[in-house]
Parts: C-alpha cells; sequence; structure tokens
C-alpha cells in the first residue's frame, strides 16, 4: 500500500471532526449539564440550580452542546427547554465513565469512593432485572430526587429518596427482592440505599446502571 492510499484511510477531515466533538466535552460543567439533562428535560433556569452555575454561564455552556449536537430545544412558553440530542449521547457519557475507571488514578475521590462502594455489593444486571420484571418478584426502588422521578422513571418503580428511606422503610416489602437505582452507574445513592436496607434485613441489590442508561436502551420508561 502507498503512503498516499495509507493517508487516505484516515481522512484529516474526519479527525477534525472528532476533534472539535472532543473540545466541545473538554469542559466539566458540560458534562455535568449533560447528565442532569439525560434525567429528563430541563430549562435552563433548573439546570444553573442543579449544576451551581449562573444562568448566564450555563445558557453559554448549553450552546456550544446544541451547536454540537449534544442537547437540543424547544420553547414552553417563556421558557427554553432542553433534551439530550437524537444521537448516542447517553452512550457517549457512559463510555467517558468506563474509560475514567480504567484509568482509575484519574478519578475524582467521589467517583473512585462509589466504585469501591459497588465492587462491595451484588449488582443486578439488566438482563437480569428484566426477567425478574417478567416474574413479578422484585420491588424497583429509585432513590433519585422526586422531580427527577416525575420526569422519568423505570416501570412501577417506587420513589424513596435517601433522606426519606428511614421514615418509609414500611412501605418496602420485607419478604421480597429490592432493586435500587439511581441517576447512573457511578451515582452512589443507590449503593447507600442499599448498604442501609442490607443492614435492615432486607434482600436488596443494586442495579449496575441509571436510568438514563436504560432510556438510552430503548427500554420502556414511565413519567409521572
Amino acid at each position: 500500500m502507498s503512503m498516499n492510499a495509507s493517508a487516505d484511510s484516515y481522512p484529516a477531515q474526519h479527525f477534525d471532526a472528532l476533534a472539535e466533538i472532543a473540545k466541545t466535552l473538554g469542559h466539566a460543567h458540560r458534562l455535568v449539564l449533560l447528565e442532569h439533562v439525560a434525567q429528563g428535560e430541563r430549562a435552563v433556569e433548573r439546570l444553573a440550580e442543579l449544576s451551581g452555575l449562573s444562568v448566564a454561564n450555563t445558557s453559554q455552556h448549553l450552546q456550544h452542546l446544541r451547536r454540537a449536537g449534544f442537547v437540543q430545544t424547544r420553547r414552553d412558553g417563556k421558557r427554553v427547554l432542553y433534551r439530550l440530542g437524537t444521537g448516542p449521547v447517553a452512550q457517549l457519557l457512559a463510555a467517558l465513565r468506563g474509560y475514567a475507571e480504567h484509568q482509575r488514578a484519574e478519578i475524582e475521590e467521589v467517583i473512585a469512593d462509589s466504585v469501591h462502594r459497588r465492587e462491595r455489593l451484588d449488582g443486578v444486571s439488566v438482563d437480569e432485572l428484566l426477567g425478574l420484571l417478567a416474574s413479578g418478584s422484585v420491588t424497583l426502588l429509585d432513590v433519585r430526587p422526586a422531580e427527577e422521578f416525575a420526569l422519568g422513571h423505570l416501570p412501577g418503580a417506587v420513589n424513596i429518596p435517601p433522606e426519606q428511606l428511614e421514615r418509609r422503610l414500611a412501605e418496602l416489602p420485607a419478604d421480597a427482592d429490592i432493586v435500587a437505582y439511581c441517576r447512573g452507574p457511578y451515582c452512589v445513592l443507590s449503593s447507600d440505599a442499599v448498604a442501609a436496607l442490607q443492614a435492615r434485613g432486607l434482600r436488596a441489590r443494586r442495579l449496575d446502571v441509571g436510568f438514563p442508561e436504560w432510556k438510552a436502551a430503548g427500554l420502556r420508561v414511565e413519567a409521572a
């Protein structure tokens, strides 16, 4: 193969496009905003509140993400609502998290702590959960905030945020399997909930993925 043929196999413009995508995602605030948008459609003001940024700064980052196709917008009266783009955005976020896990030394302290906790807990795969749901032998526990639960959740899930778990234990069956899930595979909320439930003698496990990954897989979801 000639040198020119080899070069033609990897056209520069292809990598220019990849570099632009990487440049767009190369900011922690944009990744945080994408994670929040992945939970459900939200207004810029709410995204600013959730991310701890100013509305102006949030809007600026969202415009970068919109131009790259990572998010889409629609108007609801005077509000501009943001949702994920039509491409495999959730899968891309999952791939980035997977690479971060591979590069364990570079993972932030909170993510590393989540990984360690996950390794100590028995996880449930999506395929296993689908089987449990089909047999009706499981209770799904969504430990995300009520706002996120209302935007979308797994079918038949019960929403009990961590701060309410202690006083709402009676709502969970004492003699059935419980599978908890939250925002994603590195979200510590489900790991903490499972540990708390197991300490009280309940048969609880955590889902290996979160709501965004479940939805991105084309599986059925419900909204309040």
